[in-house]
């Protein structure tokens, strides 16, 4: 019964605010699962095979909702568009899991942060949308704080944190083409056309490094596997209750949570320069949306 004393349209935003974040707890806990996954297995196997064996857990969980998602599938609308939004989105997770291997998680997940101020050029120059002026200075920012993070000129610059940078430029060209794939197709049709077209391309990589895989091998398929798709689909729920505003600075949270699981995992030291690089790059995005929102 509700309590009489708050209203009821305030009791329905109270409801989903904390559903919302609920929703952002379990898909930053998913997304530092397929870190931690995705890291074990390539201790055995190579990159190509974690992402092989990542789509081969999707296609698992695809299957069961395939009878409801074939009708749409079988149309092929924007066929090409698919392609290309997974040739670019596996090119990023490559890079992206090199990454995870090579360098401290919460360092990954700071340079990941990026990715808004890539969203917002490809969206310009692909979709004709404004480049406004706050986003421009959002860029600067970024940069600045990519600076911070690698510091160039203080001991050598690790390779792979240029190969962050360029996952998530890819992952924010790849979000561009999701949204422009919404235009003709569901969501889950866009997950299962990711699949079907990444699970070929990452057998065919796999096979180019192939590895002995060891039944001690397959729980840490599973997680990074199903952490994957769960990070995805969370955050999609997340920000279907919760304004984008809300979820940048939550989801931001990622990083300490990183560098504590990094830590006490992998014994990572806990770098200070990763943290204040992270928060000029999400406070520069954070005073980007704040003025569009207001324009």
């Amino acid at each position: 019964m509700s309590n009489p004393g708050i209203p009821a349209t305030d009791a329905v935003s109270r409801r989903e605010l904390w559903l919302g974040l609920g929703w952002m707890a379990l898909s930053m806990s998913s997304f530092i699962a397929m870190s931690v996954g995705s890291r074990e297995l390539a201790a055995a196997l190579s990159i190509r095979q974690v992402l092989f064996f990542r789509a081969l857990v999707g296609l698992f969980v695809i299957a069961l909702f395939i009878r409801r998602l074939w009708p749409e599938i079988r149309h092929l609308r924007q066929f090409r568009m698919h392609v290309l939004r997974n040739a670019v989105h596996f090119t990023a997770q490559y890079f992206w899991t090199i990454g995870v291997v090579v360098l401290p998680l919460a360092s990954v997940f700071a340079l990941e942060f990026t990715m808004p101020i890539w969203v917002a050029f490809f969206a310009w120059a692909l979709l004709g949308e404004r480049l406004t002026r706050a986003r421009l200075l959002a860029t600067l920012g970024g940069f600045i704080g990519v600076l911070v993070i690698v510091r160039p000129g203080i001991g050598i610059v690790d390779p792979a944190a240029g190969l962050v940078l360029l996952a998530a430029m890819g992952y924010g060209l790849s979000l561009v083409l999701v949204k422009r794939l919404t235009r003709e197709n569901s969501p889950g049709a866009i997950v299962a056309w990711m699949i079907l077209i990444q699970l070929p391309l990452g057998l065919i990589a796999a096979l180019t490094d192939w590895r002995p895989v060891h039944v001690s091998d397959i729980p840490w398929m599973v997680v990074a596997g199903a952490g994957a798709l769960s990070a995805h689909y969370c955050m999609a729920q997340a920000l279907r209750r919760l304004d984008a505003s809300i979820v940048m600075p939550v989801d931001f949270l990622r990083v300490p949570l990183a560098a504590l699981v990094g830590y006490l995992v992998y014994a990572e030291l806990i770098d200070i320069w990763v943290f204040l690089g992270g928060a000029i790059i999400l406070l520069s995005n954070l005073q980007a949306l704040r003025a569009e929102r207001r324009s």
